[in-house]
């Protein structure tokens, strides 16, 4: 059972569905809302249509309106549970998710993780979401009924080039560095981290109650500058927002969700991690790298 098919579900149950149809035995559903299963929205429309023809179930169900009682009932039938239902679903909706697998008796749970090193930056963090991770990992960890599975993939790479995350300014010519220039951030798309998760499911030997790290790439900000004007051809102005300076934007607007990732990342802590120490790089298996998503995405 997969929660959610936005842009990183579709990706997972594109994969897993592309996996059962070799695997008789494998079943794969998605619980999705009413009203996105009557979606007329035609991109969305096509997606479900698609992952129906994939063989891919579809079960009407809102996972951020319902109770943890009842949501523990609606995944007991399941021997999996993914989610891919991230911080946009609200506070808590991580941990209701997590106590209801627990509650389940769920076989094997792959929590929505899929991002930074959340151990390795520790509680307090400038990004306070960041803390809930820890206490699903927590909830986990204090148990031995739930086998669990964690996928650090690093940022999104098209978030790396978000204009509201303020890195990479194409209109302007110009790119940010946070933090400094020699500060490393790791990027996997998110169909490298569908194709990728659904390998560690079903790699053998299993992977049990672990953290797996994968990487599209890790790369510095300097590295990500040179990149975009040798592919772009024109020259880049470069600013490097230091700790501090990013630290007083956000003292400056507290509430700011986007200050709290740029104060994260500049402090270089848990956001990036070498490629060759990847489950990608061990099994030869080839993700998109930054250069890749420039050629592809950006040059015209």
């Amino acid at each position: 059972m997969v929660l959610g098919a936005g842009e990183l579900g579709f990706e997972v149950l594109r994969h897993l569905a592309n996996h059962a149809r070799k695997h008789q035995s494998v079943r794969i559903y998605v619980r999705l809302r009413q009203s996105t299963i009557e979606t007329t929205d035609p991109v969305k429309k096509q997606q479900i249509e698609q992952l129906r023809a994939l063989g891919v179930e579809t079960v009407p169900g809102d996972v951020a309106a319902t109770g943890t009682n009842e949501l523990a009932a609606l995944l007991a039938p399941y021997d999996t549970v993914i989610s891919c239902i991230g911080f946009s679903a609200g506070r808590g909706t991580q941990t209701k998710i997590t106590q209801a697998v627990l509650q389940a008796g769920v076989k094997r749970y792959v929590p929505w993780q899929f991002g930074v090193d959340y151990d390795t930056i520790g509680r307090g963090s400038a990004q306070d979401v960041f803390d809930e991770q820890l206490d699903v990992r927590d909830l986990l960890r204090a148990q031995n009924r739930t086998e669990w599975l964690i996928v650090a993939t690093g940022m999104f790479t098209s978030f790396l080039f978000e204009p509201a995350f303020g890195v990479v300014d194409l209109e302007q010519s110009e790119v940010h560095a946070l933090g400094s220039w020699d500060n490393q951030v790791t990027v996997t798309t998110p169909e490298d981290i569908g194709r990728l998760t659904t390998a560690i499911l079903f790699h053998e030997p299993r992977f049990q109650n672990e953290t797996v790290f994968v990487a599209g790439d890790t790369i510095s900000y300097g590295e990500l500058a040179d990149e975009l004007e040798r592919q772009l051809d024109r020259p880049f102005k470069r600013e490097a927002w230091s700790i501090s300076y990013l630290g007083d934007a956000l003292r400056a607007d507290p509430d700011n969700n986007l200050f709290k990732y740029r104060a994260v990342f500049a402090a270089g802590v848990g956001v990036a991690w070498p490629r060759e120490t990847t489950f990608n790089y061990r099994e030869g298996l080839e993700t998109v790298d930054v250069p890749t998503w420039i050629n592809r995405h950006l040059v015209e």
